[in-house]
């Protein structure tokens, strides 16, 4: 990735990518102006329109664990009311983006080296998998749980995900369940266990 041919292929693909934003239906309402300002900015130029944060993609080394770089309204501002976003991910090898949900918007992700097994569960609870390759794109409709895993043990992997919201949101069922103050009891009856197992569930998660 710290090689220039590395560099180009990424850009490359990072500007062919650009046309998945139009294939992405918004979930933002519109709005009445050309873009909106925050209140505390007063003077607007070429660099409020310019999100430089995925600089750091260049010449570094891979991350160790799964990694989300984000281009939202929340990191780039000028993104609000223009119901798009986006979203660099990094799996080194073996790595897991753990189920979630986007509620604000459906997410449409493009495979851009290595491999990926992916899979999203709808409402009537039928799970739909697919095995990706580097150049393949994946949809997870709006609101679903839906998993990202690179179970290549050696090679790691690199997507582009783009939503139709300025601020898509993202609710990880791991963290919502069992790193928030649900009462153990609840957990217990629902997933019809005991409360140490819950127990043992939160300190899992609360020791990394």
């Amino acid at each position: 990735m710290a090689s220039g041919t590395s560099s180009l292929k990424f850009y490359f693909l990072l500007l062919s990518s650009f046309a998945i934003v139009q294939m992405v239906l918004a979930g933002d309402p519109d709005i009445t102006t050309d873009f909106f300002v925050p209140a505390n900015q007063r003077n607007v130029d070429g660099n409020f329109f310019t999100f430089t944060g995925m600089r750091v993609l260049v010449n570094e080394d891979f991350p160790t664990n799964f990694t989300v770089l984000k281009a939202s309204m929340v990191e780039f501002p000028a993104l609000n009311g223009q119901s798009v976003s986006y979203a660099v991910l990094l799996y080194p090898a073996g790595s897991l983006n753990p189920p979630h949900t986007h509620p604000r918007s459906a997410e449409l992700l493009f495979l851009i080296d290595g491999n990926l097994e992916v899979g999203f569960v709808d409402t009537t609870n039928k799970l739909f998998t697919q095995s990706l390759q580097a150049g393949d794109m994946f949809i997870f409709p709006k609101g679903l749980v839906h998993y990202q895993y690179n179970a290549d043990p050696t090679n790691p992997a690199i997507a582009i995900s783009a939503f139709g919201s300025a601020n898509a949101g993202t609710v990880s069922l791991p963290k919502t369940l069992f790193a928030t103050n649900i009462d153990d009891t609840i957990l217990a009856k629902s997933f019809k266990t005991d409360v140490p197992t819950i127990q043992a569930l939160k300190a899992g998660l609360t020791s990394k």
